[in-house]
Parts: structure tokens; sequence; C-alpha cells
């Protein structure tokens, strides 16, 4: 990545920008729009080209000059996603600033499935889409926490599984689970403070099936799990219906094949994530491979609860109703 001063066309640097956009009382003469995060800032790609690049109307006089810097359009150097983006259900509906805030912009590969979803929550209320998914679709929720919206409504051909470690508040050991925070992990201790070591114990950039049973079989004890959503290997921007939406066999008999390519995806400190590859079939591993025991509750299937809890119930009524008529007619028995 580049340095935060990476040189920029108009002689100013980024250095110069942030002395001022980096400090966060900087939202006290203008508004939260004028604070920029240096590190993550740092992190994207628009560091390198620089903020002048963008802003190429401000002068060295500023602020003092009082006039307000231009802004670069998207477009001028995104045509291409522009014009696809255009063209698709949401043209009309968002700009590119609604979902992406240039100053803190990641690539594809390092976000998670979450903030994915998270940004497209900002206009449609998760509880409504799941409410409207849920007239065709099969335990919707679960389909929904599975896959970012992206997945069924983006033109990408092939698919990869993201997988993210989620934990539960502390103190709430019945709650929801949630993605693991930088902060939360890295009070794990791992190895030399790289999140990654929690799983890829050896430090080899890459995580083994038998690196993944070892994380899965410790994270049960402390209120942990892996959590692994399908998303695209390339994303668009079309924002499509597509016909693959309303066919189960795309998923659970296609399977197989797509499920191949999985990743972590492990939080970093300046809010995006570094994906490590996994071993190829460690999704199949980890779906139909024998669990060390049966948890109510932990398919979030309703039926399957049910069914688990009749058989649970059946189980018992035989020793307890033998010995409530054993309490019963313990008179009868008293003289033999």
């Amino acid at each position: 990545m580049p340095p935060v001063g990476a040189a920029s066309a108009g002689g100013m640097d980024n250095g110069d920008c942030l002395a001022c956009h980096g400090k966060s009382e900087i939202v006290n003469k203008g508004g939260e729009r004028l604070h920029v995060e240096e590190a993550r800032f740092a992190s994207t790609p628009h560091a390198l080209i620089g903020c002048t690049s963008c802003h190429d109307s401000v002068t060295a006089m500023h602020p003092r000059d009082g006039s307000r810097p231009s802004k670069a359009q998207c477009k001028e150097c995104h045509a291409p996603i522009q014009a696809e983006y255009a063209s698709s259900l949401h043209g009309n509906k968002a700009t590119c600033n609604d979902c992406h805030n240039p100053h803190e912009v990641k690539p594809a590969i390092a976000v998670s499935g979450d903030y994915l979803n998270g940004k497209c929550a900002k206009c449609h209320d998760k509880g409504k889409t799941i409410k409207s998914h849920a007239k065709w679709l099969t335990q919707a929720d679960l389909h929904l926490e599975s896959l970012p919206c992206i997945t069924c409504h983006t033109g990408s051909k092939n698919y990869v599984i993201t997988m993210s470690i989620e934990n539960k508040k502390p103190g709430d050991p019945l709650g929801d689970f949630k993605s693991a925070e930088y902060g939360e992990l890295l009070a794990l201790r791992p190895i030399n403070g790289d999140i990654s070591r929690l799983i890829d114990k050896n430090g080899d950039g890459f995580i083994s099936l038998a690196e993944l049973r070892e994380f899965n079989h410790e994270a049960r004890s402390k209120g942990m799990r892996l959590w692994g959503m399908m998303t695209p290997q390339v994303v668009t921007h079309t924002y499509q219906i597509n016909d693959k939406c309303w066919d189960c066999s795309f998923c659970h008999a296609s399977g197989p094949k797509a499920m191949q390519t999985s990743f972590v995806a492990f939080p970093d400190r300046n809010g995006g994530v570094t994906r490590v590859a996994v071993e190829k079939g460690a999704i199949l591993d980890i779906l139909y491979g024998t669990p060390d025991f049966y948890m109510l509750g932990t398919t979030r299937s309703t039926a399957l609860n049910i069914v688990g809890a009749l058989i649970i119930a059946g189980g018992m009524m035989m020793p307890i109703g033998h010995g409530t008529l054993r309490f019963l007619t313990r008179k009868n028995r008293k003289e033999h």
C-alpha cells in the first residue's frame, strides 16, 4: 500500500491535506464529510493517486482563500463501471457515493459478506427484505445470512466461499452471532499479533483442513464459530434479478463444484479484511463431515428442532412413566 504522503500532481501531498482533514475536530467546521481517517485512506487505491487528483482546484492558500475545492466525478476514472451501473435497476436510485466512500473504498477481496450487506441495508430494511423473499424462498432469514445480496443480484459467473469468525456479545451467550472485530480477536493473543495465526497456526499463509478443524473445535468453547458466505468471484454493477435465484439446484446441486474455492477473511486494524486461502474441499468437509454431537437450535431449522425435541421427549417418557407407575402402586408391593 502507498504511504499516506504519496505525491500528487498539484504540488501538495496527502500529508498536507491530512494535517487538517485527518483530525476529528474538523467536523465542527463543516460536518463529518470533511474528516478523513488517515489509516483507512492509506489502504485505498485513491491514496496512490493523491488528494489533488480528485480535488484539482485546491490551492496552496486553502482554506484561507475561501474557495471550495472541486470533486472529481467517479466516471472520469471508472467509465465502464459507470456505464454498467447506469443501465442497472439501481442506476437512477443511488449515486456511487451512496455505497462507496472514496476515502475508505476497498477492493472486493478486502471486504466481508456482512460489510457488503451493510451497504444494501442502508436503503433496504432487513426485516422487509426477509419478508419479501420468504414468499418464495424457504428459510429466507438463513439464506440472507449466508448470501450477500450481490451473490444473486450481480452478473458474476463464478463464486467463492468467504468465511469469517463470528462471536457473541460478552455476557449474552444466548444472543445472535456477529462478525468478530479486530480488537476482539487480538485479545485472544494470536502468534506475533497476526490475527490469521488464530487458524493458520504454522504461518504459511495457507489454511489446511486440519487447521480448520482444530479451530472449529477450539471455537466452540469460546462462543465463536466460522460462518461462510458465497460471494461473487468478480463483483459487477449490473444489479439484476438473475434466473439462478429461483433455481435451488444452483447452490444445492452444483454446490460441490462451486464450493471448492474458499477463503477465511480476517479483520484488520483499518476496517478492512485480509483473505487467506483454504485447502480445497474445506466447505464440503464442514458441511458433510460427521459432527461431534447434535445440539438443538444449531441448524436454525424449526422443523428439525421440533422433531429433535419430540425424539428427546419420547425417550424420556418411558423411564418417567415407568417410575411414576411404580410410585403410585407402591402400596400393592409392600407385602412382597
